[in-house]
């Protein structure tokens, strides 16, 4: 049951997101569209009492929980952002909006960008993380927990994965070709 309420509350998400930006721009109505779009966190607080009730009944801690944990600590930490990021496309693609901001390609500029990238990630992880330990603290030593603490090394896989790439893009940057144009990039806002 949990794994199906992931699945609904992806496709809610979406779903959501659809109505959002339909109110928003087709329907003339921004407020109403803000509105919906901020009905979205209230599908984490469903997915996260389905699960808790489903530990507190006796459930043996799965990979179906450790996979809940995992999506409402993704959706908190890149939830914003991917819903910024398909307004300004949709606004962009079909309503006359400006281009979206492109991520920039060289420099101290690109190295910014990573590790901002890498923080919403980081927070989606360290969220994940933080629900899998009171997961695992909710259902006691006695209990089952060693799905849970897999889902927690993978966690902290995404978070040192994150921090390579950016540390990368900061230790070695990009260099602009010679021929290319020297305009300035501006860093994407977090």
């Amino acid at each position: 049951m949990i794994a199906l309420l992931v699945v609904a509350c992806e496709v809610a998400f979406w779903v959501l997101l659809a109505a959002g930006l339909a109110l928003r721009y087709v329907a003339r109505k921004p407020r109403l569209g803000a509105a919906v779009l901020l009905c979205e966190p209230l599908l984490e607080v469903v997915l996260l009492v389905v699960t808790a009730i489903d530990l507190k009944n006796g459930a043996e801690p799965d990979w179906k929980h450790g996979l809940a944990a995992v999506y409402i600590g993704f959706t908190v930490g890149l939830g914003h952002h991917t819903i910024k990021k398909v307004d300004a496309w949709v606004a962009h693609r079909w309503f006359g909006g400006p281009p979206p901001v492109k991520p920039p390609k060289y420099g101290t500029a690109r190295a910014i960008h990573e590790w901002r990238t890498a923080a919403r990630w980081i927070l989606a992880a360290a969220v994940a993380l933080a629900l899998l330990q009171a997961a695992v603290w909710y259902v006691g030593p006695d209990g089952a927990i060693s799905t849970l603490q897999s889902w927690q090394q993978k966690m902290l896989l995404v978070i040192g994965i994150n921090v390579i790439i950016a540390g990368g893009y900061t230790v070695f940057p990009k260099r602009a070709p010679h021929d290319a144009v020297a305009d300035r990039e501006r860093a994407d806002r977090f």
